[in-house]
């Protein structure tokens, strides 16, 4: 039997068993799976047979179930962790519960990628951030602690104290939003805090596609004199992705954990290997609120090279071509063109005098209209770099954007995930902005 024969085995046989776990009392589930029977689900054909779960669905169950919904496989005091997501097209988080097994799944995803990343337990690991409900971090941290690392919390400071903490305790690892971490570089400048003279010799990056998009990748690696990986995953499903140390711009897929597809955005067809397509992740574990053929809205490649010899990547193993490329829903339509704040993200990176930046689009009147903020460096010409930066839009984008000078400082600060796309018109409803200090 051939190592990919091997892997669809093993992973089948894990849907089997936690479908057995669950269904029993997730109600949720059971409508959806109505007159499948589980025990004949072996293969990838079977599992195009189920039906797509969206997160439209569980915001519209746990809005008529609240405060949880009904995607629970046990009674609610079975349940020990509450996280949340930042919010749904509608403004209202989805709330996740999980029993201690389930969470220890969770983890079990971040000790799966520690390795793929080269963190060891020798690393000393800083969490610059405050803790809520929002999950990622604080499933890394407790994965990292579990792991045998010596974990900072750098919960209820400011940017410059975390950044003389992070300096005082040594740390050789932090985690943090691309936009976090470019925050806290440009602190560190006007406290004359040298970052790359510190013991960090890696950032893991999550919750934004910054981590993958070339430009903010390399200002980040500068300032900061450190490897960055990128780190992918989901509140409602759990760490899904992780770039390894020889496989920079690519994410590994965690086959051990998920069944995880690629296929036409909102569609139910695969695309092969290389071709732009919505990943839709199956749960092999999180027996007590597992989601099948979960369509995340996020974009991204398979990888169609084989993997290089010594590269650390099991049989089977399939890889994201620069990680997750954007989402589906964030797509800006302007004057006929379709772009992704990614592709703007790209572009405004490659300029070191802008600080921060914010894209307003506007559908009130029959067409579409950008433009782009650019808040530049202390000491920097405002209107000579927002003249640069619309140049280089217009020579890579081929239209033409307004971009103006904002304000030094006026731009807001993001510790979790930025910000930047503000809309107006019919899509406005969709805004949401929460700044930090």
């Amino acid at each position: 039997m051939s190592a990919t024969a091997d892997l669809t085995a093993f992973q089948f046989d894990r849907l089997r068993r936690l479908l057995a776990e669950a269904l029993p009392g997730n109600r949720f589930l059971a409508r959806k799976l109505a007159g499948v029977r589980t025990d004949d689900l072996r293969g990838p054909a079977d599992l195009a047979r189920l039906p797509f779960t969206t997160k439209a669905e569980l915001a519209a169950d746990q809005h008529a179930h609240p405060p949880y919904g009904t995607a629970l496989s046990y009674p609610v005091d079975r349940y020990t962790r509450l996280h949340q997501t930042s919010g749904t097209s509608t403004g209202r988080p989805l709330r996740w519960l999980d029993t201690p097994e389930s969470w220890e799944s969770v983890l079990d995803c971040w000790a799966v990628s520690f390795p793929f990343m080269g963190l060891t337990p020798r690393d000393r690991v800083f969490f610059p951030f405050s803790f809520g409900p929002f999950i990622g971090f604080w499933s890394g941290f407790e994965a990292a602690a579990r792991f045998g690392a010596l974990v900072l919390p750098g919960g209820g400071m400011t940017s410059t104290a975390r950044l003389r903490f992070l300096v005082e305790h040594e740390a050789t690892v932090v985690f943090a939003t691309p936009t976090y971490a470019l925050h806290l570089a440009e602190v560190a400048v006007k406290e004359g805090i040298d970052l790359a003279a510190c013991p960090v010799r890696m950032l893991v990056v999550a919750g934004e596609p910054g981590g993958t998009i070339p430009a903010t990748r390399r200002r980040i690696e500068q300032v900061w004199g450190a490897r960055v990986f990128d780190h992918y995953g989901l509140t409602e499903v759990g760490p899904v992705a992780v770039e390894a140390e020889n496989t920079p711009g690519e994410m590994v897929l965690l086959e051990s954990e998920y069944l995880c597809e690629v296929l036409a955005p909102g569609g139910p067809d695969p695309v092969p290997a290389g071709e732009f397509g919505e990943l839709v992740v199956t749960s092999l574990a999180r027996a007590a609120c597992p989601l099948v053929r979960y369509r995340t809205g996020d974009l991204v490649r398979l990888a169609s090279e084989p993997s290089q010899a010594g590269r650390p990547v099991p049989p089977g193993w399939r890889r994201l071509a620069g990680g997750v490329l954007g989402r589906a829903d964030d797509m800006i339509h302007v004057r006929g063109n379709n772009l992704y704040p990614g592709a703007i993200e790209a572009i405004v990176r490659r300029f070191p005098e802008v600080a921060e930046y914010r894209v307003h689009v506007d559908r009130s009147g029959p067409l579409a209209d950008l433009r782009l903020e650019v808040e530049p460096a202390p000491g920097c010409d405002g209107p000579g770099l927002a003249d640069r930066v619309s140049r280089a839009v217009r020579d890579e984008l081929l239209f033409r954007v307004e971009v103006v000078a904002a304000g030094p400082g006026t731009l807001p600060r993001f510790e979790m995930k930025a910000a930047r796309v503000l809309r107006t018109g019919t899509e406005g409803r969709r805004n949401k902005e929460q700044g930090t200090a």
